[in-house]
């Protein structure tokens, strides 16, 4: 009989890799926590230019090219490499829960879900609400062509609602056509869409090939050694999409959640390049200044002498050229 991997929970369902943090909380404190942020109502003041308008995304992705990356918020991403057009957990929608309920955007998402172009393939890295977002999938026009690429347990959320072209993989596992490989990677976070279901899908991070470049999406993570790991078998890579927000109160978010220092700990473990920040300034999911993060996140570069050049953040809606040097 073959031993499974670590991450298989012999008790079912999926754990994180061996060494990743562990939550050590009162299930109290816990519930306390989640009941003080679905009540909180008020939303943050957002910044002058932090979501470009329609005219502005729209010209910024027909200039930026191929390849390029396009924020559409939080970790809504359009990856187009190798000629290829791939995109990430398209979370859309007003609410980041089910019938309306949970946190709520205080920002719209850069293009609605039947704007969204025909995509190559679709990744989604776990089923939380704020990744996993149903209405969106919904919504989706290209659900015939798009083949989509998602963690073990998924496939059939996908095929139950239109999509065609399904693949749920382990990590460490590719998927490979036509000169773009796609590797599902491990990840330290958590899944689950109701009080019964916790731990029973798996999550994941994703490496993204072309003969061009190689990109890390990392969905949502921690920060953990399993990251080192990932670079001996995969570095380098050009761009890490890497999360740097929804990281208090610590003793909670620390097992599921990276901090801006931890993101660029994780890029340069990794072996990325460059890193783009992502998981910010979207929807309330968390008690800290939504906009710190992107401070902490270049001046966490500079400390550990990763280069304030090499930590990327954009607009909401903004396309970058990936052709662009580093500091442009």
């Amino acid at each position: 009989m073959t031993q499974k991997p670590y991450h298989h929970d012999p008790k079912g369902g999926f754990r994180n890799p061996e060494g990743s943090p562990n939550l050590r909380i009162r299930k109290r404190r816990l519930l306390r926590f989640i009941y003080r942020q679905m009540r909180n109502k008020e939303l943050p003041d957002v910044p002058d230019g932090h979501v470009l308008d329609s005219a502005a995304v729209d010209a910024g992705i027909l200039a930026g090219g191929n390849p390029s990356v396009t924020w559409l918020g939080h970790a809504a991403f359009i990856v187009r490499t190798g000629g290829k057009v791939i995109l990430t957990d398209p979370y859309l929608t007003e609410c980041a829960g089910p019938a309306m309920m949970g946190p709520k955007r205080y920002v719209p998402a850069a293009l609605k879900a039947e704007e969204l172009p025909k995509a190559d393939v679709l990744l989604v890295s776990h089923n939380h609400y704020d990744h996993l977002d149903a209405r969106a999938l919904a919504a989706y026009p290209h659900k015939e062509h798009t083949q989509v690429i998602v963690p073990l347990g998924l496939a059939s959320f996908f095929t139950r609602r239109g999509f065609r072209k399904v693949v749920e993989m382990d990590w460490w596992e590719s998927w490979s056509e036509d000169g773009l490989t796609i590797t599902t990677l491990p990840a330290v976070h958590s899944s689950g869409r109701g009080v019964h279901d916790q731990k029973r899908t798996l999550w994941a991070s994703f490496g993204i090939r072309t003969a061009e470049e190689n990109i890390w999406f990392s969905g949502d993570t921690a920060n953990g050694e399993i990251f080192k790991e990932i670079g001996r078998h995969h570095a380098p890579f050009d761009l890490a999409i890497v999360g740097i927000g929804a990281y208090e109160p610590r003793e909670i978010m620390k097992m599921v959640h990276a901090t801006p220092e931890d993101a660029v700990e994780i890029a340069r473990a990794i072996g990325a390049k460059r890193a783009l920040g992502m998981h910010w300034g979207t929807v309330l999911l968390t008690p800290e200044d939504p906009f710190e993060a992107p401070h902490r996140f270049r001046q966490a570069a500079i400390d550990q002498g990763y280069g304030e050049e090499n930590a990327l953040i954009l607009r909401i809606g903004e396309t970058r050229s990936l052709n662009e040097p580093a500091g442009a």
